[in-house]
């Protein structure tokens, strides 16, 4: 049974409480030397494996107009950076990373990986208790599945449906048709039978055994009770929001609204998380007690549509006052701001967003950075525009692209300013 929430002890302003989320999540510039100036030093691998041990995870997406979304939340963090070191900590021994379903798709810490058990024997007993189920109607190809990935794994699902070609012939090949040998490797995973030894040069999964990709101490070490895995990771999304509410901290990792309740009750009675009022805002938010107050934050960074800081919208209104949704599935006649609007963050709030794409075969293959949109936010500091070309530079040159191109005024109220700021930069 979840407790009551206890009445907060204390208030904190909304600029406080901004200033704390910012902080919590790496973005207030402490990983980059001198803020984003091109003079920082490179990042290292125990700086990528410092970051997502503090944010608890990155989400992983197939959208790639501007940068994969699980690479851009590093590079907001520790500015250009070898996006290989990533490939690197989630694919070759000793391991720092693993792919599971965490919010979504998503690199974990290796030490993560237990928390979950519960959810994949959750999948386990949804199948089993289904006589409908994908797996009891195809219990034969996961048999199959399972014996071509521990003879010849890793393996991705091309490799694996060239085996069952003859059988099921594949129908179409749309991004959600899936071959029987696409479906059984997932589900697999989900099981936690195979997990995702890396990724080919085209994004492609290569699944191998559990036991060959994660480490034997994590493999080998006691799995937690349902409740107490729980537990542990709501305080990792409240250490990693720094400041939220309940809703917030249950979907970092997509839990339960009952069991984040019963848990943050608990951690609350531990002193982890403390319950606190956030200026006029009527629901409660919990401070976790690492959360730090820096009296000012130097940060600038664009954040990605699957930006940890930005994942839960009313939230980001509370806090940052900006309604953002993704309009990538918006029709573009009925879409407002652009197809793959990035936040921007400057100091200590979200000052403008624009649509940026990639178009890596323009300008004979030398790659064009195209700013579609501009917009600017209420309230916005007057060097928005400066300070937001010099960012749009730096993700170029990290993207290896050689010219930055804006749309006309008409494409956003900071455009045309934004537009000579770059001829400037």
């Amino acid at each position: 049974m979840s407790r009551p929430t206890p009445a907060p002890a204390r208030s904190l302003s909304v600029a406080q409480a901004r200033r704390i989320a910012i902080a919590a999540q790496e973005l207030d510039g402490s990983r980059r030397p001198g803020g984003s100036r091109a003079t920082a030093r490179p990042a290292t691998l125990r700086d990528v494996v410092a970051v997502v041990d503090r944010i608890g995870l990155l989400q992983i997406d197939s959208v790639n107009i501007l940068a994969r979304a699980h690479l851009m939340p590093l590079f907001a963090r520790l500015g250009p950076y070898d996006a290989a070191l990533l490939a690197r900590g989630a694919g070759t021994a000793p391991r720092r990373f693993v792919e599971a379903w965490a919010h979504v798709a998503s690199f974990i810490p290796v030490d993560t990986w237990p928390l979950l058990g519960w959810r994949r024997r959750w999948y386990a007993e949804r199948w089993a208790a289904d006589p409908d189920a994908w797996v009891h109607a195809h219990a034969s190809e996961l048999d199959e599945t399972r014996a071509i990935v521990r003879d010849q794994g890793p393996v991705t699902a091309r490799q694996v449906h060239a085996h069952f070609e003859s059988r099921h012939p594949r129908a179409g090949s749309g991004w959600w048709d899936w071959s029987v040998a696409k479906e059984a490797l997932e589900r697999l995973f989900f099981l936690g039978d195979v997990a995702i030894a890396r990724r080919t040069s085209t994004f492609e999964r290569e699944y191998d055994l559990t036991e060959r990709v994660l480490p034997r101490r994590v493999l080998d070490g006691p799995e937690p009770a349902e409740f107490d895995a729980i537990r542990a990771l709501v305080e990792i999304g409240a250490r990693a929001h720094g400041i939220g509410s309940e809703a917030c901290i249950a979907d970092y990792f997509r839990l339960a609204r009952d069991a984040t309740r019963r848990a943050l009750g608990e951690l609350v009675e531990a002193g982890v998380v403390e319950p606190v009022a956030v200026g006029t805002i009527t629901r409660p938010f919990y401070l976790h007690r690492d959360a730090r107050l820096p009296r000012s934050t130097r940060g600038r960074a664009l954040l990605s549509p699957f930006d940890p800081l930005v994942w839960e919208r009313g939230r980001l209104l509370d806090l940052f006052d900006m309604d953002y949704r993704i309009e990538i599935y918006t029709p573009e006649p009925k879409r407002v701001y652009g197809y793959y609007v990035l936040p921007f963050l400057l100091r200590d709030a979200l000052v403008a967003r624009v649509d940026l794409k990639a178009d890596r075969k323009a300008d004979g293959g030398r790659g064009v950075l195209r700013v579609l949109t501009a917009w600017r936010q209420p309230g916005a500091p007057p060097d928005t525009a400066h300070e937001l070309a010099a960012e749009i530079r730096t993700v170029a040159t990290w993207l290896g692209l050689d010219t930055i191109e804006v749309s006309g005024p008409h494409r956003g109220d900071l455009a045309a300013e934004l537009a000579l700021a770059m001829a400037r930069v």
